[in-house]
């Protein structure tokens, strides 16, 4: 237990990096998902098909595959970022179709006549899914959001196979340091993810409540 204490400042680190990793992520994804679930809903065939091009294509590729292509392949298009960039946007490749999916459903769940109101009134399809559709699709697939969020919490990991400096990277490096204190140190590292993810968990549970209540 002592090692864990005397190392709680490397790991506090690593943790502040799996943090902002995990952040930037899934923002970016959030923001990915949502523009390829208006093209998936999208009257305009080329934009359904490139948004559903993109989700068969991601989310049947490894996640590690994923990354070995930011990390290694984009060095060979010229395209030279950090590792922790590199990181984050495997990340947010692979998760914006997850996320995306989550936001469909959530559209294809507003009644069919909602759609038809806003063409009556004369809004454009943009103009309808931000003020009118979008608003109500999120209330409902905030629990799937949360859930796509977890996964993505727990695939951070990986990015310690890369070599970077995020949370499970310093518990191997303690690890490394005092082999005899490895259950103290992954039960710790463990502590700190579930510190994320099941307050995630949480959340999701009441506003699946609150909206089940609503309806």
């Amino acid at each position: 237990m002592h090692v864990v204490i005397d190392n709680f400042g490397a790991l506090s680190r690593g943790f502040a990096i799996t943090l902002s990793l995990i952040g930037l992520s899934t923002v970016l994804a959030l923001i990915g998902g949502t523009v390829l679930a208006i093209f998936r809903v999208s009257p305009i065939p080329l934009l359904q098909k490139i948004g559903a091009g993109y989700v068969e294509t991601f989310r049947n590729v490894p996640t590690t595959v994923i990354f070995f292509f930011t990390l290694f392949g984009f060095p060979q298009l010229g395209i030279r970022i950090p590792f922790t960039a590199a990181a984050i946007a495997a990340l947010s490749i692979y998760y914006t179709g997850f996320f995306c999916e989550a936001i469909r459903s959530g559209i294809n769940a507003i009644p069919r006549g909602q759609f038809e109101a806003a063409r009556a009134i004369g809004l454009t399809f943009g103009a309808s899914m931000r003020f009118i559709v979008l608003p109500q699709a999120f209330r409902g697939v905030i629990p799937p959001l949360i859930n796509a969020f977890i996964a993505l919490t727990k695939s951070s990991a990986i990015a310690s196979a890369f070599g970077v400096a995020e949370l499970l990277t310093r518990a191997q490096g303690v690890i490394g340091e005092n082999s005899d204190a490895v259950l103290w140190v992954l039960a710790a590292t463990s502590l700190l993810y579930l510190a994320i993810t099941v307050p995630a968990g949480m959340i999701a549970n009441f506003v699946e409540r609150k909206v089940a209540i609503a309806r």
